[in-house]
């Protein structure tokens, strides 16, 4: 990619993340994150245990991102935070035994937790 074409798109992202409202940006997180739980998933089938860890890693952090914008006044985040646990515990576990099921079963939790948000989105359009 040139570097013309480069700084479009990334301005173009830039863009988007400054316009998108908090819930959007939430969403995005959640896609992010699966996204990259899947890149992980496919760097350990092509044997590239350094790009996988990279991965999870970047899955890791929005994980934790996500813990640290919980409102710990609503009873609801204490359960949100302890399966945004179980998750950072499955990536984690998945990194170090190089297992792409426990990957997998990361990423199926982060797709519940994305549906419900898109759900809960459109209603309250």
């Amino acid at each position: 990619m040139n570097n013309d074409l480069r700084n479009v798109k990334d301005e173009y992202k830039k863009q988007s993340i400054i316009t998108s409202t908090r819930e959007e940006l939430t969403l995005s997180l959640y896609n992010g994150c699966i996204r990259f739980i899947n890149d992980a998933v496919s760097c350990l089938e092509a044997k590239d245990m350094e790009n996988a860890n990279y991965q999870i890693q970047k899955a890791q952090n929005i994980i934790n991102e996500l813990i640290c914008t919980l409102d710990m006044a609503l009873e609801i985040s204490f359960n949100m935070k302890r399966l945004y646990e179980y998750i950072l515990d499955k990536l984690i576990d998945g990194n170090i035994k190089k297992d792409p099921i426990l990957l997998k079963e990361a990423a199926d939790l982060v797709k519940e937790f994305r549906n419900v948000w898109y759900e809960a989105m459109k209603s309250v359009r």
